[in-house]
């Protein structure tokens, strides 16, 4: 399984997303401006993965500091504003960027050094607690599944979109590997074809059936009885369990319930933001209309035409048979249930 994520010791070393699956190349992120570049432009995408890469960017910003100590507090909150300003809607973002910032201030107290180590420290730290979690999700996710089951994804919430194995395709990889899965439907993801270009390579590199569709067969090949499952990642689940996701899982939902199949969504606990009563107030990110006016830079309609071009939609909670996390699988109702998994995880009764 490819490393989506490296840290070298000096810089880390990102997968770029948006050369697969023609090229496998790395870049070398050195900077929180580097890094934060390299999540704008898709470079490193995926929730979870986003969150790891800002974490290490804002260690890269310690790191790199050279100024006096009075000026290291300005630097640092200015670095980390610039991350959190890359992309508004995954969650996994600001969850990271606050752990960090409260690593700095339970620090900054002690020698500089000792600060650059503990950040890098929690850095690598959320790295590994990431694969630690996909792992526990697709665990508990893959008991969902009956023998022979047919899934259907969109988008990629795969080892490319995490820190290693992946959400909802760590669901898919558990399963497979204890001979659950016969066939994965992948959804090409328009605009910008993550399905297509990604969930598909990933899948095939381990060797796990997939068949690729366009979005809008998805609703016949549930017709025609092929689709057992949906399973999809997520950027941000509110308190009574909306769900944002990349553009066309709520579509999938619809579909899904309209022909009585299940709809899971899966994701670790940082992606759930308690702080937001319901999906209405999860921030939407647009992005350049060109990602839909050409291909690889390739025209694909009238150049002036308008366009309209939302990253992510909601799905309501209702449409969700369950979440899938690493404490196990949450279903409704969502807003008492979260709050029981959030009470367990914290130790509370």
């Amino acid at each position: 399984m490819i490393a989506p994520l490296i840290f070298n010791g000096e810089a880390i070393e990102i997968l770029d997303q948006n050369r697969l699956p023609d090229e496998i190349v790395y870049v070398s992120c050195q900077s929180a401006e580097e890094t934060a570049a390299a999540i704008r432009t898709l470079q490193v995408r995926g929730a979870p993965l986003i969150g790891i890469a800002a974490a290490f960017g804002l260690a890269l910003a310690v790191r790199n500091f050279s100024g006096t100590r009075g000026q290291l507090e300005e630097d640092f909150l200015k670095s980390k504003n610039l991350l959190a300003a890359a992309r508004p809607t995954a969650v996994n973002l600001f969850w990271a960027l606050n752990r960090m910032e409260r690593v700095y201030h339970n620090n900054k107290g002690q020698g500089i050094e000792d600060l650059k180590t503990a950040l890098l420290g929690t850095a690598e730290n959320i790295l590994a607690e990431d694969i630690k979690i996909n792992q526990s999700i697709g665990s508990f996710g893959e008991g969902l599944l009956g023998q022979n089951s047919r899934v259907l994804t969109i988008c990629n919430a795969g080892a490319l979109a995490t820190g290693g194995y992946g959400t909802a395709l760590g669901v898919i990889r558990a399963a497979h590997h204890n001979g659950k899965v016969s066939q994965v439907w992948a959804c090409e993801t328009r605009p910008v074809l993550q399905g297509a270009r990604l969930t598909v390579w990933e899948l095939m590199q381990d060797k796990i059936p997939v068949t690729l569709i366009t979005d809008s067969m998805a609703g016949y090949v549930m017709q025609l009885g092929r689709v057992d499952a949906v399973i999809a990642g997520a950027d941000r689940i509110t308190a009574n369990g909306d769900t944002a996701n990349k553009i066309g899982t709520y579509t999938l939902a619809v579909l899904a319930a309209y022909h009585n199949i299940p709809f899971y969504i899966a994701a670790p606990h940082s992606t759930i933001d308690i702080t937001m009563d319901s999906g209405r107030q999860i921030p939407i990110e647009e992005r350049s209309h060109l990602e839909i006016k050409q291909l690889r830079g390739i025209n694909l309609t009238v150049p002036d035409v308008d366009v309209f071009n939302p990253a992510f939609d909601v799905t309501p909670g209702q449409l969700i048979t369950g979440i899938i996390t690493e404490t196990g699988v949450i279903k409704a109702p969502f807003r008492e249930n979260i709050e029981k998994h959030f009470a367990c995880k914290r130790g509370g009764k």
